[in-house]
């Protein structure tokens, strides 16, 4: 039985308002799934087909001469339909007529602010997150497990060995995408970027330690980083702005979207090895900070989430900003309770005053409740949260 997606509210919420709907994100993250789940009565064309592609390069016009609703796959492969898309609509303004998918997000982004802007909503569909695992009955058992395999459906639809799937993966996405964007000639030497930056995983981004170790300029380990995120494989978090009368650091984190595919390019080998992984602890906060923005984008809600850290080195891992008061998110790998995970939180606490609001820790164990005033949140129930934030 198919996983549910708790997408498909908004997906079509979104169809019956708006007169085209895009559905982004990395390849594999089940698009074409949900998208004919719930448009089934639309016209599905697949732009990878050759056939499709020729068709609608040669007469854009004609390819889209159709009465019904039209399910447009990998729309980047032919940009220009959009325009036509565009005259189509202005003149036909029936919403959810045409929906549209695009694995290549940054491809797909520049040709819908040309062509759509104003006519568009957009879906940002990553892999499975624990809530809808959960949903479907297939949830790993342990923490450590659901890590190493990450979240992708075909892992889970076809009941695949994670560590094969995800360097195949790794290598069609370096192959289709990268090769198409970037015109790279040497391979190689992203495919050891990637892995570089599995190694940042949770940390402050020195692009330039970075850069000299991946053997690249420093403008081109940015151009890199730009595009693994436009991709939606990873994200780069950014500080939160306000001062609280101490000097803050300004540098992003690197956050990895899907934790199965980190571990596969840091060489983590299964759930035994992971457990004892000196990357276990960034990898672990990664993996929520990717489940709080799935929360997030399945409520067609943009990414609210920030990091403090100051100049000493107190920090909160995470801050949800509710505009006038923040959420601290405390992030420990760790199965057991230690008094000094609070430290963070009360600093922040004290220094935000009104504005914050009661602390959250999430934990790799099973305690739930309240201690020292902070809401403890184990592996397993991060849905609640992601639901909420």
């Amino acid at each position: 039985m198919p996983i549910p997606r708790r997408t498909r509210a908004s997906l079509l919420a979104a169809a019956r308002q708006q007169l085209v709907v895009g559905v982004t994100g990395p390849r594999q993250a089940g698009k074409t799934t949900l998208v004919r789940s719930c448009f089934s009565d639309h016209a599905y064309l697949n732009l990878e087909d050759p056939e499709h592609r020729d068709f609608a390069q040669r007469d854009p016009k004609g390819f889209l001469a159709r009465e019904g609703g039209m399910i447009l796959d990998e729309v980047q492969r032919v940009p220009e339909l959009l325009s036509v898309i565009q005259t189509i609509v202005d003149t036909d303004p029936r919403p959810g007529r045409f929906i549209v998918t695009g694995s290549q997000v940054f491809a797909l982004s520049e040709a819908i602010s040309q062509s759509l802007a104003g006519r568009i909503a957009l879906i940002n569909l990553l892999p499975f997150s624990i809530g809808e695992l959960a949903d479907g009955g297939r949830l790993p058992a342990t923490l450590d497990a659901l890590l190493i395999t990450g979240g992708y459906p075909p892992i889970y639809d076809r009941d695949l060995p994670p560590r094969t799937w995800l360097a195949d993966y790794i290598t069609t996405y370096i192959e289709r995408d990268v090769r198409q964007v970037l015109e790279i000639r040497d391979l190689a030497s992203f495919q050891r970027f990637l892995g570089l930056c599995a190694g940042w995983v949770g940390q402050l981004v020195n692009l330039s330690a970075l850069a000299t170790d991946a053997g690249v300029s420093a403008n081109t380990a940015k151009s890199w980083l730009g595009v693994l995120q436009t991709s939606g494989l990873i994200a780069l978090v950014q500080p939160h702005h306000r001062n609280y009368r101490k000097r803050l650091v300004k540098t992003p984190k690197l956050h990895w979207l899907d934790s199965g595919l980190c571990c596969r390019l840091l060489g983590i080998q299964d759930a035994a090895h992971l457990a004892t992984h000196p990357a276990r602890g960034a990898i672990f906060e990664s993996w929520v900070f990717s489940e709080l923005v799935k929360g997030r984008f399945q409520r067609r809600e943009a990414a609210n989430l920030f990091f403090w850290r100051n100049h000493i080195g107190e920090e909160v891992d995470l801050l949800a900003d509710h505009g006038q008061t923040l959420l601290p998110i405390e992030i420990k790998s760790g199965a057991t309770i230690a008094s000094d995970w609070f430290d963070g939180l009360r600093r922040f606490a004290a220094l935000a005053g009104a504005e914050a609001e009661p602390p959250v820790l999430v934990h790799g164990g099973t305690t739930t409740g309240q201690r020292e005033g902070v809401r403890l949140i184990p592996w397993n129930d991060l849905a609640t949260l992601a639901d909420a934030v």
